[in-house]
Order: structure tokens, then C-alpha cells, then sequence
């Protein structure tokens, strides 16, 4: 196997733009692309175009009358079929959408085919991670589910367990919801709790369907303020000892940079600092678990200047190898570059200002009164012992 890693783009998905008063602006994209440039990640990974993924592929998570309706939309924006979430207030009918969106969608599953063929150990798509999107219809500014996509990918090359981790501020609704009733597929999402936050989904008692699939969801929900340390215990309490048990093939995760505490879409209170060292954790359970075979998506982020382009270019340094270290200053030429685009000032860190992070191991014992800790204890008592482990 290989030990390169692949950085997938395609200057063209920078064309899924809903409009300019939307909070997905493509520029965050773009900012991503140019400060990973400017560390010189792009040299220390292969930078794949991938292609688009055609109709029989999109069909492994879509409906057809979904992706018909779609295509619709694409050339006729004014005709979105709104029962099929399209043209609403949060998924808007743009000119091209089924293209950037399909092409968005084949750079995930060309990166699941490189890991599982052994052409890459690890592979990064940040313009992916779009996982709201349902089997017939759009919801949260996904149009088509790249991430499950990626996993359908996997399962039809002969994968036989897939472990998806998803710590995107939001429910990872729309994955879970594609392998509901798989028991191949153990979904695990970190989010903002269901009583705070779109889409409302994400309960622990949310644990796949009865019978085979049953304890292939796990959902911890997560109070509103919770930081850094409470983040990351949450994390260290749940997913390693799910993927020693699951012992996965492949890990695909999703690293949305909405859990910041800047990002105006929700509740949470992490840093930059935090989301990487998430990312080395993933990398690490990869290289435990799974023989190091990694899918590396992006997600929601709603900070375009000062949070996305950071966090995912740690998270394409964690993935190529060459991780960046906080502390380390940003180029002045990027910084340039984001004032030419938005006429905001650009961070100069690659930190937060928080680095080291720590958290206190949940093995060391839990306080039954702290709401962070009552948010696990409910993930780990409706899953793990439907995993035949102790909650």
C-alpha cells in the first residue's frame, strides 16, 4: 500500500454557491485551497481532480426521482421542487448545482476507492462532508450526501465494516439515515444537542434499527457552551473504545468546522486547537484500528476568514503527513490574498491561543451532576452494551 496521501480538488466545486447572502460562501474553499498552498501541503500530497460521479452512482444513497428532480433544478433554477427540499430558504436552486454537486460527491468516492485500493493510505476532500442531504431530497445546504456516497462506495468495492465519525456541530443525519438498518456501518456523531440545534435528530436512544443494525448509530448530544476540554472528553470517552470493538476497515470522518466558538450557526465554544487535535486523534485511531485507511472529509463552517482555512489545513497536514504546528505564523501573502477577497483582516495563527489541550479521561471517573458528563453517559447506556460492551 502506498503511503502517500491524496488531496482531492477541483478548482470547480468552488461553484456550489447558493448566493451571497448565504452562509456557505464557496470563498472558504478557496481560502482552504490557498493557505494549504501556502504551507506547501499540496507538495507533501498527490492533488487529485476527481471526476464527477455519474447517475449509477449517486444512485447507491439517492432516489432517482431525487437526482431527476435535481438535474431539473440545475437547468432551471426557477422550477425547484421544493418537496423535494429544493429551492427553500437553506438549499436554494443555483444554475450547474447537480454538476458541482455530483463533482463535489465524486471526490469523496475517488477518495474512497484510492484508500481501499491501497493508491493512498489517506485521502482529503474538505469540499466534502455535505451530510444533511437525505436519499430523496436536500436539507442544510446538502444536495447530494458525499459522505455517504463515499461509504455505499466502500461497502460495493467489499469493505465489511465502516466506521463513520462525524464532529460537524450538526447531526450527522443524513449518514445515519443511509445506514440505518447496515450493520457494515457504525455512525457515530458529536453534536450540539437536538433541543438547541438543526436538524432536531441526534438522541442517544437514536441507535439503528432493531434487529442486525441495532447499536450502528451512536449519537452524543452535547450541551450549548460546551468547550474545549469538555469536547474532547466526550470524544476520548465514546469513539476509541468503539473502533477497538468495531475494529474497522476504514475510518471516514467528517471534521466540520462549525464547533467553534465563533461560528455564528450554533452553540459550542472549541477551538481551532481542539478541531486539530481531534484530527490527530482520527489519525491515530486510523492507523490503530484500521490499517491506517483514512477518508478525511470536510463539513459545515460558517467563519469563512478566521476558522475553515485553518482548521482544515491542519486537518490536510494531519492527513499528508506533515502536521503544522500551532504557534506557527500565517504567511503574509495569504493574508493579503483574504483582504483582496472579503476585506477582512485573516488570522495570523494557525492557534487559538489554546494549545496544549486537555481534558480529564473519562476513565479517571464522571461527576453524574455535570451536564457534558450526563451527555455521554446516555450515548455510551444506549449503545454499548448493544455492542457488548460496559456502559
Amino acid at each position: 500500500m502506498s503511503g502517500r496521501a491524496q488531496l482531492m480538488w477541483d478548482e470547480a466545486v468552488t461553484g456550489y454557491d447558493f448566493g451571497p447572502e448565504h452562509p456557505m460562501d464557496p470563498v472558504r474553499l478557496a481560502l482552504t485551497r490557498s493557505l494549504v498552498g501556502a504551507f506547501g501541503l499540496d507538495r507533501e500530497a498527490e492533488v487529485v481532480a476527481g471526476k464527477a460521479a455519474g447517475e449509477s452512482t449517486l444512485r447507491l444513497v439517492h432516489r432517482e426521482d431525487y437526482i431527476g428532480a435535481v438535474k431539473a433544478a440545475s437547468a432551471d433554477p426557477g422550477s425547484a421542487d421544493g418537496s423535494y427540499g429544493l429551492g427553500t430558504v437553506d438549499d436554494p436552486a443555483f444554475a450547474g448545482m447537480h454538476e458541482v454537486s455530483a463533482l463535489i460527491a465524486g471526490q469523496s468516492v475517488a477518495a474512497a476507492e484510492a484508500v481501499w485500493r491501497g493508491d493512498a493510505l489517506h485521502a482529503v476532500n474538505f469540499a466534502g462532508g455535505l451530510h444533511h442531504a437525505m436519499p430523496g431530497a436536500a436539507s442544510g445546504f446538502c444536495v447530494y450526501n458525499d459522505a455517504a456516497l463515499a461509504i455505499a462506495r466502500l461497502l460495493e468495492l467489499g469493505a465489511e465494516r465502516v466506521l463513520y465519525v462525524d464532529v460537524d456541530v450538526h447531526h450527522g443525519d443524513g449518514v445515519q439515515a443511509a445506514f440505518w438498518d447496515d450493520p457494515r456501518v457504525l455512525t457515530v456523531s458529536l453534536h450540539e444537542h437536538p433541543r438547541t440545534l438543526f436538524p432536531q435528530t441526534g438522541w442517544p436512544e437514536e441507535t439503528g434499527a432493531a434487529g442486525a443494525a441495532e447499536g450502528s448509530a451512536v449519537n452524543v448530544a452535547l450541551p450549548a457552551g460546551t468547550g474545549d476540554a469538555g469536547w474532547l472528553r466526550a470524544f476520548h470517552a465514546v469513539v476509541p473504545e468503539l473502533a477497538a470493538s468495531f475494529r474497522p476497515q476504514v475510518l471516514v470522518t467528517q471534521h466540520g468546522a462549525d464547533t467553534h466558538f465563533e461560528d455564528p450557526l450554533a452553540h459550542l465554544a472549541v477551538s481551532v486547537d481542539a478541531q486539530r487535535a481531534v484530527q490527530v486523534a482520527c489519525h491515530e485511531l486510523a492507523h490503530e484500528y484500521a490499517g491506517g485507511r483514512w477518508v478525511a472529509l470536510g463539513g459545515g463552517g460558517y467563519a469563512v476568514v478566521d476558522v475553515v482555512p485553518r482548521s482544515w489545513t491542519h486537518l490536510v497536514g494531519v492527513v499528508a503527513g506533515r502536521e503544522v504546528p500551532p504557534e506557527t505564523v500565517i504567511p503574509e501573502s495569504w493574508r493579503r490574498e483574504v483582504f483582496a477577497r472579503t476585506r477582512q483582516l485573516g488570522p495570523q495563527r494557525m492557534t487559538d491561543g489554546r494549545w496544549p489541550v486537555s481534558w480529564a479521561p473519562w476513565e479517571a471517573g464522571y461527576d453524574p451532576a455535570d451536564r457534558l458528563d450526563q451527555a455521554v453517559v446516555a450515548a455510551r447506556r444506549a449503545v454499548f452494551p448493544l455492542r457488548g460492551l460496559l456502559a
